[in-house]
């Protein structure tokens, strides 16, 4: 409705729309608070505005609800930002996982006040909660019955470690339960099917809770087996392969100019971004087939979270200035490949030649809990799987360098989560956020040479006032420029000069010809020149030696060219467009010059002597 540019509007939607669920008299286990806090200057500031940000250690926010007069979790969004590492040299303290998790408790008192500002408005001014009829997806009969019919052939299956293995042992269990049940609940089939789902769901998380042991035999500590690989495809300017398990994502990485970075037009004050972080999930990653169109809520969401988790470690424009497309594709998936991507994407980068300022991890935490002798127990399982993801409690996503975190999304299915259990997943998270950074390290652990078909991009600064003549009259001198060279030219507003090409030797004679104009040099007599007519007269023919810069090719010094025979015409030696090869013989005051052509085999005493 109204928004000051200054301030980020998405928490106060948070807090918006449980407000007004809680005044519709909908059945709700709220109210729910969100809040923005900022790490600034060693503190943690709440509702930070975007000028604070650019100030700020680290973003994030938090949504949480009032439980046993203590605040739940329910939702986080973080990041480091980009001027993290730069203050952290400075001196300031890195947002490890113990800084992040004083950050959870520093947002308890604003979600507080939030959740009893909502409920003080709804005491006066709610409607009636109303009753709705609730639609069960299954009875206890049919549970009952499931449950006894299969539930030593499930307690097997969900022994099988592998993924595909263990769904076909599932599709034939799914089978036999219609067979020995569907007869005794005939028109009741879908909640069969559920009550079969809610079986699966309670002995995963036993055997989690009881023994230790996860779907596939792992410890709740333990990582899958990982591998790591670069230079996976040949003509991209990066890419990388990393496996966790049966979760594949292949990371491949192109350079381009800055002007084909990403204009933004948003509510945000940001107007472009340089680095764009596309995530794919094609069907053919779950054994699927399906149709593959414009990307879904989910992919754009991953995409989002990754781009995130690296943003931070990106070299600044002025150390590359680049514009950098990272696509991740799922190759295979079975458990989080948000996380895959964003190793993935470290190593293709550094394939590529990008100077990250440090390596990026990502590991994806779950929880399993279950009330033991009437409280409550956490259990925290790191490298989830997909069935863990569906059966379990959280999702919490965690990327990071060796020093400290770069991002975290936290989901939960839970009415909220306490603050020290999110303290102790972070950690935990540490650990094998360290262990995968060791395996890509071993596949690449610095910046590559750039690869040869990599475009070169060069900057040269020149003064705001000159802008105008390098472009020229209807962008005529740079466009000759980008013709001549085969480069290509953008200038910014600051007088930064972008000339990119893909072999150093276009790049330099573009830079020498924006040079020539921008930050000349006075022409000195026997200079040479491979110059271009570019215009004739019937006394001579005028040469560009560079943009801006022509001399005199006197029709008398055009017998050279022809052999020594007199010249009744310029064109019938030279026209508009040729080639030349010249030599400055003489500049008048008025900084004119006079031009000698230079014959092949003619020394310089000669030439210099004849004119």
């Amino acid at each position: 409705m109204s928004l000051n540019p200054n301030d980020l509007y998405d928490v106060v939607a948070i807090n918006a729309a449980s407000m007004s669920t809680q005044l519709a008299g909908l059945p709700y286990s709220g109210p729910i608070g969100g809040v923005r806090v900022a790490l600034i200057k060693g503190q943690w500031v709440a509702f930070p505005t975007h000028e604070q940000l650019e100030d700020a250690m680290f973003d994030m926010v938090v949504a949480g609800r009032i439980v046993d007069n203590d605040i739940a979790i329910m939702m986080v969004e973080a990041e480091a930002t980009e001027s993290t590492i730069e203050l952290v040299r400075g001196g300031a303290k890195a947002p490890t996982e113990e800084v992040v998790a004083e950050g959870l408790e520093a947002s308890k008192p604003f979600i507080r006040a939030l959740c009893e500002a909502q409920a003080q408005l709804a005491a006066v001014a709610a409607k009636e909660t109303a009753t709705f009829p609730i639609f069960l997806d299954y009875q206890d009969d049919v549970y009952e019955a499931v449950e006894s019919a299969i539930q030593d052939e499930l307690t097997k299956a969900l022994t099988i470690a592998g993924k595909q293995e263990r769904e076909t042992e599932l599709d034939r269990i799914k089978e036999l339960t219609v067979e020995r049940v569907g007869a005794q609940f005939e028109g009741r089939e879908k909640e069969v099917s559920a009550a079969l789902r809610s079986v699966t769901k309670k002995l995963v998380r036993k055997r989690v809770i009881k023994d230790k042991v996860r779907i596939d035999g792992r410890g709740l500590r333990d990582l899958r087996t990982l591998s790591a690989e670069v230079e996976i495809i040949p003509r991209a300017h990066g890419s990388a392969l990393f496996e966790r398990g049966e979760t594949q994502i292949l990371g491949v990485t192109t350079l381009n100019m800055l002007k084909m970075e990403q204009q933004l037009d948003t509510l945000s004050p940001v107007t472009r971004k340089r680095y764009m972080h596309n995530y794919n999930f094609p069907p053919y990653s779950t054994g699927e087939t399906g149709r593959v169109g414009s990307p879904k809520r989910r992919e754009i969401g991953h995409g989002a979270l990754a781009e995130r988790a690296l943003v931070p470690v990106l070299p600044t424009r002025e150390e590359f200035p680049y514009a950098i497309r990272q696509v991740s594709e799922a190759l295979g998936s079975n458990g989080s490949t948000s996380m895959g991507s964003v190793c993935a994407s470290t190593m293709s980068l550094l394939n590529a030649g990008v100077p990250l300022k440090a390596p990026v991890a990502g590991i994806a935490m779950g929880l399993i809990s279950d009330v033991i002798d009437g409280k409550t127990e956490y259990v925290a399982l790191t490298d989830i799987l997909g069935a863990e993801d569906a059966f379990g409690d959280m999702d919490f996503k965690v990327a990071g360098t060796k020093d400290f975190v770069t991002a975290l999304q936290l989901d939960t299915k839970l009415d909220g989560i306490p603050a020290s259990v999110l303290a102790g997943a972070l950690t935990q998270a540490r650990d094998a956020r360290l262990t995968i950074l060791e395996v890509m390290m071993e596949a690449i652990d610095a910046p590559d040479e750039m690869s040869q078909f990599a475009p070169r991009i060069i900057t040269v600064k020149i003064p705001v006032d000159k802008i105008g003549e390098v472009i020229g009259p209807k962008g005529k001198i740079i466009n000759q420029i980008q013709e001549d060279t085969g480069a290509d030219i953008s200038i910014d507003d600051d007088g930064t000069v972008y000339i990119g090409a893909t072999n150093g030797e276009s790049a330099e004679a573009a830079r020498s010809a924006v040079n020539a104009i921008a930050n000349p040099t006075m022409p000195e007599v026997g200079e040479r020149y491979m110059g271009t007519v570019v215009k004739t007269t019937n006394f001579g023919a005028f040469v560009a030696l560079s943009p801006g810069k022509d001399g005199l090719l006197h029709i008398s010094q055009l017998r050279k060219l022809s052999g020594g025979k007199r010249v009744e015409t310029v064109e019938d030696v030279i026209n508009v467009g040729d080639k030349v090869h010249v030599e400055i013989a003489e500049i008048d005051p008025r900084g004119k010059l006079s031009l000698i052509p230079v014959v092949e085999g003619e020394s310089d005493d000669s030439a210099t002597d004849e004119s």
